[in-house]
């Protein structure tokens, strides 16, 4: 079986975006993004997420935040397939 890769550790469908529990721990890397982002968690155990400087915290169902642009962080893989929602704000 052949598997093909966009080069990014997850899938997005609109406004969702899975990580699956078979994604590469080397693949989870700190990163920053260009927009705002408003974060749902909609499924998903033993996920972490971590901003630069601070301590992770777990990732639980119906979970929300929000992501700075500019700012560096990053996910810590679980034990099932992670699901988010993900709200874009270019504006902010």
């Amino acid at each position: 079986m052949v598997e093909i890769s966009s080069g990014r550790p997850y899938v997005d469908e609109g406004e969702l975006r899975t990580f699956s529990t078979n994604v590469l721990d080397t693949e989870l890397v700190w990163h920053r993004d260009k927009e705002h982002r408003k974060i749902t968690v909609l499924e998903g155990e033993g996920w972490q997420f971590q901003f630069n400087g601070n301590l992770p915290f777990e990732l639980k169902y119906d979970h929300k935040f929000e992501i700075p642009q500019g700012m560096y962080h990053r996910i810590i893989k679980g034990k099932t397939d992670l699901v988010l929602k993900i709200e874009k704000d270019e504006k902010l």
